[in-house]
């Protein structure tokens, strides 16, 4: 016996039903494909980072408004999908908390990835090493990437998926948990490309994010927060690492010299 009842196909709409397909085996191939051909290339210039950041904006758009079109036509609400706010003070402070622990976490993050050898970091380090930003131009566009990626994830995962199978098991006293753990899944599942470690945290932090919302009502903290964690990443990332390779880099022996 299962802890929670199977989710019922039958009550949920075949287009939803193809969302999902899309969102747990195309998005995957799609980003697993999309790393590989990156980690293939000795470097990045400036412009093919940019051309990925626009490229990954515009598909999350995308994505966007396809899901808010049929979420829409199949009578989802703004209150189904997290974007309700009952209390704003509650609301507030959640995101504040939320933000702050999960910035202060990846910059610890960072520092103890700068503290390993270079050559012992990982595949995941030399995709993320290349595709930071470098300029201040590229800076600017990571920015909006980090804003687009925070609130249309969350949308699509925290607010869709988990309306999707809350709607499934309405008259389930395990909704929540179903749909806890089905979002979940289908956001680890969006990061494959990142290796088990990758998917575990992801999907760890995806249970995170859903409490969060089943707590505040809505998923503003889960944006906030998603967008904060990105943001150190691609802005304080590239810092850290740069330091860590000039201070490993050997100091020339000046001995004897005028």
């Amino acid at each position: 016996m299962f802890p929670f009842p199977a989710v019922r196909l039958s009550a949920i709409p075949w287009d939803f039903i193809l969302i999902l397909i899309v969102l747990g085996v195309l998005v995957p191939w799609r980003g697993a494909v999309r790393v590989r051909r990156l980690l293939a290339q000795p470097s990045l210039a400036p412009s093919q980072r940019l051309a990925l950041y626009g490229s990954t904006i515009a598909l999350q758009w995308l994505i966007v408004a396809l899901i808010s079109w049929r979420s829409f036509s199949r009578h989802l609400s703004l209150d189904d999908l997290g974007f309700v706010v009952s209390s704003v003070w509650q609301t507030l402070s959640v995101t504040l908390l939320l933000t702050a622990l999960l910035c202060v976490n990846q910059w610890a993050g960072l520092r103890r990835i700068a503290r390993v050898p270079a050559d012992k970091r990982g595949f995941l380090f030399q995709f993320t090493q290349k595709i930071m930003p470098q300029t201040s131009t590229e800076t600017c566009v990571f920015v909006a990437l980090a804003c687009t990626a925070g609130l249309s994830e969350e949308f699509v995962y925290r607010g869709f998926v988990f309306a999707v199978f809350s709607r499934a098991l309405a008259d389930s006293a395990f909704a929540a948990s179903v749909a806890m753990a089905a979002s979940s899944a289908w956001f680890a599942m969006a990061h494959l490309y990142q290796g088990r470690r990758g998917v575990i945290t992801t999907f760890v932090v995806g249970i995170l994010f859903s409490a969060v919302r089943i707590w505040s009502g809505n998923i503003i903290p889960a944006i906030a927060g998603h967008i904060g964690v990105d943001l150190v990443a691609g802005l304080w990332g590239p810092r850290v690492l740069r330091a860590s390779a000039e201070s490993a880099m050997p100091v020339a022996d000046t001995k004897g010299e005028w």
